[in-house]
Protein backbone atom coordinates (compact mmCIF):
# COMPACT_ATOMS: atom_id res chain seq x y z
CA UNK A 1 0.00 0.00 0.00
CA UNK A 2 2.97 2.42 -0.13
CA UNK A 3 1.38 3.79 -3.38
CA UNK A 4 -0.73 5.71 -1.28
CA UNK A 5 2.07 7.67 0.26
CA UNK A 6 0.80 9.47 3.57
CA UNK A 7 -2.99 9.15 3.40
CA UNK A 8 -5.06 11.64 5.41
CA UNK A 9 -8.60 11.30 6.92
CA UNK A 10 -10.63 13.88 7.36
CA UNK A 11 -13.23 13.59 9.99
CA UNK A 12 -15.12 15.23 12.33
CA UNK A 13 -15.36 18.82 10.68
CA UNK A 14 -17.71 21.65 12.02
CA UNK A 15 -21.15 20.79 10.70
CA UNK A 16 -24.21 19.28 12.31
CA UNK A 17 -23.07 15.61 11.13
CA UNK A 18 -20.25 16.15 13.42
CA UNK A 19 -20.74 13.22 15.75
CA UNK A 20 -21.46 11.13 11.90
CA UNK A 21 -18.60 12.35 10.10
CA UNK A 22 -16.30 10.91 12.97
CA UNK A 23 -17.77 7.65 13.34
CA UNK A 24 -17.38 7.28 9.61
CA UNK A 25 -13.82 8.67 9.68
CA UNK A 26 -12.96 6.41 12.34
CA UNK A 27 -13.92 3.16 10.61
CA UNK A 28 -12.51 4.63 7.28
CA UNK A 29 -8.68 4.96 8.95
CA UNK A 30 -9.07 1.45 10.49
CA UNK A 31 -9.42 0.11 7.54
CA UNK A 32 -6.75 1.50 5.60
CA UNK A 33 -4.50 0.69 8.33
CA UNK A 34 -5.67 -3.12 8.36
CA UNK A 35 -4.68 -3.18 5.08
CA UNK A 36 -1.25 -1.45 5.65
CA UNK A 37 -1.83 2.05 4.76
CA UNK A 38 0.32 5.10 6.10
CA UNK A 39 -3.31 6.62 7.43
CA UNK A 40 -3.41 9.22 9.63
CA UNK A 41 -6.60 11.46 11.26
CA UNK A 42 -6.95 14.81 10.36
CA UNK A 43 -10.02 16.88 12.05
CA UNK A 44 -10.77 20.50 10.35
CA UNK A 45 -13.47 21.20 13.06
CA UNK A 46 -9.91 21.49 15.62
CA UNK A 47 -6.89 21.66 13.19
CA UNK A 48 -6.29 24.51 10.87
CA UNK A 49 -5.66 24.27 7.18
CA UNK A 50 -2.03 25.61 7.96
CA UNK A 51 -1.88 21.92 9.96
CA UNK A 52 -3.27 20.42 7.21
CA UNK A 53 -0.25 21.77 4.55
CA UNK A 54 2.36 20.77 7.06
CA UNK A 55 1.19 17.34 7.77
CA UNK A 56 2.75 16.32 4.26
CA UNK A 57 -0.35 14.13 2.86
CA UNK A 58 0.16 12.38 -0.43
CA UNK A 59 -3.82 12.51 -0.54
CA UNK A 60 -6.35 12.59 1.75
CA UNK A 61 -9.87 10.80 2.44
CA UNK A 62 -12.37 12.91 2.76
CA UNK A 63 -15.06 11.21 5.03
CA UNK A 64 -16.93 14.50 6.18
CA UNK A 65 -20.20 15.23 6.07
CA UNK A 66 -22.47 18.37 5.64
CA UNK A 67 -20.72 21.54 5.30
CA UNK A 68 -17.61 22.62 5.26
CA UNK A 69 -16.68 19.12 4.57
CA UNK A 70 -19.32 17.95 1.49
CA UNK A 71 -20.04 21.09 0.03
CA UNK A 72 -17.04 22.41 -1.61
CA UNK A 73 -15.04 24.39 0.93
CA UNK A 74 -12.86 21.29 1.97
CA UNK A 75 -12.52 20.86 -1.87
CA UNK A 76 -11.04 24.48 -2.42
CA UNK A 77 -8.76 23.69 -0.31
CA UNK A 78 -6.81 20.56 -1.11
CA UNK A 79 -6.98 22.16 -4.45
CA UNK A 80 -5.30 25.40 -3.66
CA UNK A 81 -3.24 22.85 -1.71
CA UNK A 82 -2.58 20.50 -4.34
CA UNK A 83 -3.56 17.93 -2.33
CA UNK A 84 -5.45 14.57 -4.36
CA UNK A 85 -8.87 14.13 -2.70
CA UNK A 86 -11.36 11.51 -2.59
CA UNK A 87 -15.25 12.60 -4.40
CA UNK A 88 -16.58 14.94 -5.87
CA UNK A 89 -15.05 18.38 -6.65
CA UNK A 90 -15.82 22.00 -5.91
CA UNK A 91 -18.24 22.74 -8.12
CA UNK A 92 -20.33 19.36 -8.01
CA UNK A 93 -20.12 19.23 -4.03
CA UNK A 94 -21.16 22.91 -3.81
CA UNK A 95 -24.15 21.79 -6.18
CA UNK A 96 -25.29 18.60 -4.45
CA UNK A 97 -24.91 20.14 -1.00
CA UNK A 98 -28.38 22.33 -2.49
CA UNK A 99 -30.65 20.53 -2.71
CA UNK A 100 -32.90 22.93 -4.98
CA UNK A 101 -29.90 23.74 -7.39
CA UNK A 102 -29.68 19.90 -7.50
CA UNK A 103 -33.49 19.38 -8.51
CA UNK A 104 -32.99 22.48 -10.97
CA UNK A 105 -30.35 19.93 -12.50
CA UNK A 106 -32.38 17.16 -12.87
CA UNK A 107 -35.71 18.66 -13.86
CA UNK A 108 -33.35 20.21 -16.97
CA UNK A 109 -32.24 16.87 -17.63
CA UNK A 110 -35.75 15.45 -17.10
CA UNK A 111 -34.67 13.48 -14.46
CA UNK A 112 -38.34 13.17 -11.78
CA UNK A 113 -37.98 14.55 -8.76
CA UNK A 114 -40.60 15.42 -6.34
CA UNK A 115 -42.68 18.71 -6.60
CA UNK A 116 -41.67 21.84 -4.57
CA UNK A 117 -41.48 25.18 -3.73
CA UNK A 118 -39.16 27.86 -1.79
CA UNK A 119 -40.22 29.03 1.58
CA UNK A 120 -39.73 32.73 2.82
CA UNK A 121 -40.74 34.39 5.89
CA UNK A 122 -43.35 37.48 3.32
CA UNK A 123 -44.64 34.08 1.36
CA UNK A 124 -48.01 32.93 1.64
CA UNK A 125 -47.58 29.28 3.21
CA UNK A 126 -51.58 28.12 2.36
CA UNK A 127 -50.44 29.08 -1.38
CA UNK A 128 -47.95 26.87 -0.88
CA UNK A 129 -49.68 24.03 0.46
CA UNK A 130 -52.58 24.76 -2.29
CA UNK A 131 -50.00 24.51 -4.90
CA UNK A 132 -48.38 20.98 -3.54
CA UNK A 133 -51.77 19.79 -2.99
CA UNK A 134 -51.28 17.27 -0.02
CA UNK A 135 -48.96 16.61 2.32
CA UNK A 136 -45.63 18.09 2.61
CA UNK A 137 -42.11 17.77 3.92
CA UNK A 138 -40.08 21.26 4.58
CA UNK A 139 -36.39 20.70 4.45
CA UNK A 140 -33.14 22.76 5.32
CA UNK A 141 -31.76 23.38 1.52
CA UNK A 142 -28.49 22.27 2.54
CA UNK A 143 -28.33 20.17 5.41
CA UNK A 144 -28.21 16.24 5.77
CA UNK A 145 -29.19 13.07 7.54
CA UNK A 146 -32.48 14.14 8.08
CA UNK A 147 -31.68 16.81 10.42
CA UNK A 148 -34.27 20.22 10.68
CA UNK A 149 -36.61 18.29 8.34
CA UNK A 150 -40.21 18.30 9.35
CA UNK A 151 -43.70 16.49 7.68
CA UNK A 152 -46.50 18.68 7.50
CA UNK A 153 -49.64 16.32 6.76
CA UNK A 154 -51.72 19.58 6.63
CA UNK A 155 -51.61 23.59 7.18
CA UNK A 156 -55.16 23.65 9.12
CA UNK A 157 -53.43 25.31 12.33
CA UNK A 158 -50.30 26.50 10.72
CA UNK A 159 -48.56 24.10 10.66
CA UNK A 160 -46.11 25.08 7.53
CA UNK A 161 -44.80 28.22 9.34
CA UNK A 162 -44.18 26.28 12.03
CA UNK A 163 -42.04 23.69 10.04
CA UNK A 164 -40.19 26.47 8.19
CA UNK A 165 -39.11 27.82 11.18
CA UNK A 166 -37.97 24.78 12.84
CA UNK A 167 -36.13 24.17 9.80
CA UNK A 168 -34.44 28.07 9.75
CA UNK A 169 -32.79 26.94 12.87
CA UNK A 170 -30.14 25.28 10.76
CA UNK A 171 -30.09 27.13 7.66
CA UNK A 172 -30.97 30.54 5.84
CA UNK A 173 -32.85 28.91 2.84
CA UNK A 174 -35.65 26.36 3.01
CA UNK A 175 -38.25 24.50 0.91
CA UNK A 176 -41.09 22.48 1.08
CA UNK A 177 -41.07 19.11 -1.45
CA UNK A 178 -44.22 16.69 -1.95
CA UNK A 179 -44.37 14.51 0.55
CA UNK A 180 -43.93 10.91 -1.58
CA UNK A 181 -45.70 8.00 0.26
CA UNK A 182 -43.98 4.70 -0.78
CA UNK A 183 -41.01 2.56 -1.01
CA UNK A 184 -37.67 4.15 -0.13
CA UNK A 185 -34.48 3.38 -2.11
CA UNK A 186 -31.10 4.15 -1.93
CA UNK A 187 -28.36 3.78 -4.88
CA UNK A 188 -24.94 3.85 -4.36
CA UNK A 189 -22.85 4.80 -7.24
CA UNK A 190 -19.01 4.09 -7.43
CA UNK A 191 -16.65 5.41 -10.15
CA UNK A 192 -16.41 8.25 -12.53
CA UNK A 193 -17.33 9.29 -15.73
CA UNK A 194 -17.99 6.33 -18.31
CA UNK A 195 -16.29 3.90 -15.21
CA UNK A 196 -19.07 4.55 -13.08
CA UNK A 197 -21.33 1.78 -11.78
CA UNK A 198 -24.51 1.61 -9.65
CA UNK A 199 -24.25 -1.28 -6.77
CA UNK A 200 -28.04 -3.01 -6.02
CA UNK A 201 -30.38 -1.16 -4.59
CA UNK A 202 -31.35 -1.30 -1.25
CA UNK A 203 -35.10 -0.83 0.13
CA UNK A 204 -35.01 1.02 3.36
CA UNK A 205 -37.88 0.45 5.71
CA UNK A 206 -37.78 2.29 9.01
CA UNK A 207 -40.73 2.47 11.51
CA UNK A 208 -43.62 3.59 10.98
CA UNK A 209 -42.12 4.82 7.69
CA UNK A 210 -40.04 7.44 9.50
CA UNK A 211 -35.90 7.00 8.46
CA UNK A 212 -34.92 9.89 10.76
CA UNK A 213 -31.62 10.90 12.51
CA UNK A 214 -32.33 8.02 15.53
CA UNK A 215 -33.55 5.54 13.08
CA UNK A 216 -30.02 5.97 10.70
CA UNK A 217 -27.33 5.55 13.16
CA UNK A 218 -28.27 4.88 16.18
CA UNK A 219 -31.36 1.90 16.25
CA UNK A 220 -31.36 -1.75 14.84
CA UNK A 221 -35.36 -1.45 14.29
CA UNK A 222 -34.70 -0.42 10.65
CA UNK A 223 -35.12 -3.00 8.21
CA UNK A 224 -32.54 -2.88 5.25
CA UNK A 225 -33.18 -5.13 2.04
CA UNK A 226 -29.83 -5.77 -0.20
CA UNK A 227 -30.51 -6.28 -3.21
CA UNK A 228 -34.27 -4.51 -3.13
CA UNK A 229 -37.36 -6.69 -3.89
CA UNK A 230 -37.94 -4.56 -7.24
CA UNK A 231 -38.82 -6.00 -10.58
CA UNK A 232 -35.83 -6.45 -12.61
CA UNK A 233 -36.68 -4.13 -15.22
CA UNK A 234 -38.02 -1.68 -12.66
CA UNK A 235 -34.37 -1.64 -10.67
CA UNK A 236 -32.35 -0.88 -13.70
CA UNK A 237 -34.69 1.91 -14.89
CA UNK A 238 -33.50 3.26 -11.41
CA UNK A 239 -29.98 2.41 -11.94
CA UNK A 240 -29.82 3.84 -15.13
CA UNK A 241 -31.68 7.21 -13.94
CA UNK A 242 -29.30 7.59 -10.77
CA UNK A 243 -25.94 7.23 -12.96
CA UNK A 244 -27.22 9.81 -15.20
CA UNK A 245 -28.18 12.03 -11.97
CA UNK A 246 -24.94 11.49 -10.72
CA UNK A 247 -23.35 12.72 -14.27
CA UNK A 248 -25.00 15.91 -14.53
CA UNK A 249 -24.09 17.23 -11.07
CA UNK A 250 -20.78 16.50 -12.21
CA UNK A 251 -19.98 14.19 -9.83
CA UNK A 252 -16.93 11.48 -9.26
CA UNK A 253 -15.67 9.07 -7.03
CA UNK A 254 -18.68 8.04 -5.39
CA UNK A 255 -21.78 8.90 -3.67
CA UNK A 256 -25.22 7.83 -3.28
CA UNK A 257 -28.74 8.70 -4.48
CA UNK A 258 -31.87 8.83 -2.30
CA UNK A 259 -35.05 7.02 -4.44
CA UNK A 260 -38.75 6.89 -3.62
CA UNK A 261 -41.14 4.21 -5.62
CA UNK A 262 -44.28 6.54 -5.88
CA UNK A 263 -47.53 4.42 -6.76
CA UNK A 264 -49.47 4.85 -9.39
CA UNK A 265 -52.06 3.04 -11.69
CA UNK A 266 -50.16 1.64 -13.85
CA UNK A 267 -47.18 0.70 -11.60
CA UNK A 268 -44.59 2.79 -9.34
CA UNK A 269 -42.60 5.52 -10.51
CA UNK A 270 -39.12 6.60 -9.23
CA UNK A 271 -38.31 10.22 -8.23
CA UNK A 272 -35.04 10.94 -6.82
CA UNK A 273 -34.77 13.30 -3.62
CA UNK A 274 -31.08 14.25 -3.29
CA UNK A 275 -27.45 13.40 -3.65
CA UNK A 276 -24.90 12.53 -1.32
CA UNK A 277 -21.42 12.90 -2.44
CA UNK A 278 -19.79 12.20 1.18
CA UNK A 279 -21.78 9.08 2.31
CA UNK A 280 -21.84 7.78 5.36
CA UNK A 281 -19.25 4.71 6.48
CA UNK A 282 -20.82 3.92 9.84
CA UNK A 283 -21.85 0.55 10.90
CA UNK A 284 -25.21 1.16 9.61
CA UNK A 285 -24.15 2.85 6.67
CA UNK A 286 -25.82 1.85 3.23
CA UNK A 287 -22.54 2.43 0.50
CA UNK A 288 -20.83 -0.35 2.20
CA UNK A 289 -24.07 -2.30 2.69
CA UNK A 290 -24.50 -2.34 -1.43
CA UNK A 291 -20.79 -2.60 -1.97
CA UNK A 292 -21.03 -6.31 0.15
CA UNK A 293 -23.51 -7.39 -1.89
CA UNK A 294 -21.33 -6.64 -5.10
CA UNK A 295 -18.38 -8.88 -3.06
CA UNK A 296 -16.67 -5.90 -2.13
CA UNK A 297 -15.78 -5.67 1.45
CA UNK A 298 -15.41 -2.71 3.75
CA UNK A 299 -11.49 -2.18 3.40
CA UNK A 300 -11.93 -3.35 -0.40
CA UNK A 301 -14.62 -0.54 -0.76
CA UNK A 302 -12.36 1.88 1.31
CA UNK A 303 -8.92 1.33 -1.00
CA UNK A 304 -11.16 1.29 -4.23
CA UNK A 305 -12.60 4.92 -3.21
CA UNK A 306 -8.97 6.46 -1.99
CA UNK A 307 -7.26 4.64 -5.45
CA UNK A 308 -9.63 7.04 -7.38
CA UNK A 309 -8.43 10.53 -4.98
CA UNK A 310 -7.73 13.20 -7.59
CA UNK A 311 -7.31 16.55 -8.49
CA UNK A 312 -9.79 18.62 -10.34
CA UNK A 313 -7.92 21.33 -11.56
CA UNK A 314 -4.82 20.91 -13.17
CA UNK A 315 -4.58 17.18 -12.63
Amino acid sequence: MTEFGRVGVLLGGRSSEREISLMSGRAVLAALRSRGVDARPFDPGLQSVCELERAGFDRVFIALHGRFGEDGTIQGVLETLRIPYTGSGVQASAAAIDKLVTKRLWVWAGIPTPNWRELDADGDFDAVARELGGPVVVKPRSEGSTIGITKVMSNQQGELARAFTEALRYDTRVFAEELVTGRELTCAILGSGREAEALPLIEIRAPAGNYDYQNKYFTDDTQYLCPAPVDPALAQHVQRLCLQAYAVVGARGWARVDVMLKPQPDGEHPLLLELNTSPGMTGHSLVPMAARQRGLEFADLVLRILSDARLEVGA
